[in-house]
C-alpha cells in the first residue's frame, strides 16, 4: 500500500483499541500495581499465569498470546539466519541509526523523554536490545520463549502512555494526533527495519534481496504483535522506502528533547567504549549513518573522526571476504558477532531482565517543549533525507 498525505493523516488519529481498553480498565479498577507486580513472574510464553491477575489482563494475554495466523515460518527462519549472519552490523545500525532517528521526530522525542527520563537512555536501549535478541532466538514464538510476553507488555506500555497523556490533558491531540498513533508505530517499525537495512548498505555490508525482504517481514510480524494495523503496513521494500521517505519529510526536525536524548545516548556509549581515545567514534558513527543534516539537528559534535569512520565499509569488506572464502572464518565471525551483541546488551542491562512495566505516572517535567533470486544483491534507492 502506497500512502498519501491524506491516508497518513488518518493514521495519526488511531491508537490501539484492544490495548487501550485493557489499560483503561486496569486504571479504572486500581489494578495497575497488582498487574505490574504479578507480571514480573511472567517472562516466558506458555507459563501459568499467577493467581490474582486481573481478569481483564487475563483476557488480553489470551487474545495476544499467539503470533498472527498469517505468519510464514519459512520466511521468519530466513530472517533469523539473516540476523545471525549480520548481528553485529544490525546491532550497530539499531544503536547508532535507528535509535537516533527516533529522536529526530519531535513528538516521539517528547514521548520518550516523558516515559524513560532524560537521564536514563540506557533503559530504552536495553529494552530495545533485549526485545530484538528475544525476537531472533530459535523458537521465539513457541512455549518457553521470552519474546511473546515482552511484546504483550510493550503494547500495554504504549497504551498506558496514551492513557496518561489523555487523562491529564498533557497532549495537543487536535494538533498532533493520537499519542503513539498508528503512523508513528509504523514509522518506528520502518526505523528498526528499513532504516537498519539502509545503514547496513551504508556500512558496506552486502545484502541479498531475499535477506532484506525477510528482515522487513520479521518486523511486520513484530508490528502486528504490537497492535499495528496490518492493512496500513508496507508489504514490500519499495512500499517501505516510500513510507519511510514520506514519514521523514512529514515529521523529522530538531527539538530540545531530541538533542538532550542524543547527548545522553552518546554519553552512554562513550561509557561502554573502553578508555577515552575512541569516544569520538560514537558521535562520528551516528553522524555517518544518519547524515549531516540530521546530525546537525541532533547537535552531534563534528570531529576529525567523521572522516575516518567513512573507512568502515572497506574494513567490513575485508571481513566479508574472509567470511566468504573460509567456512571456519565465517563460523568464527558469527560467534564473535553473537558474543559482541550479548556483551553490549549485558552492559546496557547490567545483567538485569527488563520487565516493560506499565508506568503509573509520567515524568513531572514532561512537556519541556514542544519471488526473487536468492543471491541477487539488494541496493536501496537513495533516501530523501541525508
Amino acid at each position: 500500500m502506497m500512502h498519501t498525505q491524506e491516508s497518513a493523516d488518518a493514521l495519526r488519529q488511531v491508537g490501539d483499541e484492544l490495548a487501550d481498553a485493557t489499560v483503561a480498565t486496569l486504571f479504572e479498577r486500581g489494578e495497575v500495581g497488582k498487574f505490574n507486580t504479578l507480571m514480573r513472574y511472567v517472562s516466558t510464553a506458555g507459563s501459568p499465569l499467577p493467581d490474582g491477575l486481573p481478569e481483564v489482563a487475563r483476557e488480553y494475554l489470551a487474545v495476544t498470546g499467539a503470533p498472527p495466523s498469517w505468519v510464514d515460518w519459512a520466511e521468519m527462519e530466513r530472517a533469523r539466519l539473516f540476523f545471525i549472519d549480520n548481528n553485529v552490523h544490525i546491532s550497530t545500525a539499531l544503536s547508532f541509526a535507528a535509535m537516533p532517528a527516533c529522536y529526530l521526530v519531535p513528538t516521539v522525542a517528547k514521548l520518550l523523554s516523558a516515559t524513560h527520563g532524560l537521564r536514563y537512555p540506557s533503559k530504552r536501549m536495553a529494552e530495545t536490545g533485549q526485545f530484538t535478541v528475544h525476537l531472533m532466538q530459535p523458537g521465539a514464538f513457541e512455549a518457553g520463549s521470552r519474546f511473546i510476553p515482552a511484546a504483550q507488555k510493550v503494547r500495554l506500555l504504549h497504551a498506558s502512555i496514551r492513557h496518561h497523556l489523555r487523562r491529564e490533558n498533557r497532549w495537543d491531540e487536535a494538533g498532533l494526533g493520537t499519542p503513539i498513533c498508528q503512523e508513528d508505530m509504523i514509522g518506528g517499525q520502518m526505523f528498526f527495519s528499513m532504516l537498519v537495512l539502509d545503514s547496513l548498505h551504508r556500512l558496506g555490508v552486502h545484502l541479498s534481496t531475499e535477506g532484506a525482504e525477510s528482515y522487513l517481514y520479521a518486523w511486520r510480524v513484530v508490528g502486528a504483535m504490537l497492535g499495528v494495523d496490518q492493512s496500513a503496513v508496507p508489504k514490500s521494500l519499495d512500499e517501505a522506502r516510500h513510507f519511510l521517505d514520506q514519514y521523514m519529510v512529514r515529521h523529522m526536525g530538531p527539538s530540545p528533547e531530541g538533542v538532550t536524548l542524543t547527548r545522553q545516548l552518546v554519553d552512554l556509549y562513550e561509557e561502554v567504549v573502553p578508555g577515552t581515545l575512541l569516544d569520538p567514534v560514537v558521535g562520528a558513527l551516528i553522524r555517518y549513518l544518519v547524515g549531516d543534516t540530521c546530525g546537525d539537528w541532533l547537535q552531534v559534535p563534528r570531529t576529525p573522526w567523521d572522516t575516518l569512520v567513512k573507512a568502515a565499509p572497506r574494513l567490513l569488506g575485508v571481513l566479508e571476504t574472509i567470511e566468504d572464502r573460509s567456512p571456519l572464518g565465517a563460523w568464527a565471525l558469527d560467534r564473535l558477532g553473537h558474543v559482541t551483541t550479548l556483551l553490549e546488551l549485558s552492559s546496557l542491562t547490567r545483567g538485569r531482565v527488563m520487565h516493560y512495566a506499565i508506568p503509573e505516572h509520567l515524568k513531572d517535567d514532561f512537556g519541556v517543549s514542544t519471488a526473487t533470486p536468492r543471491n541477487r544483491r539488494w541496493t536501496p534507492p537513495a533516501a530523501t533525507v541525508s
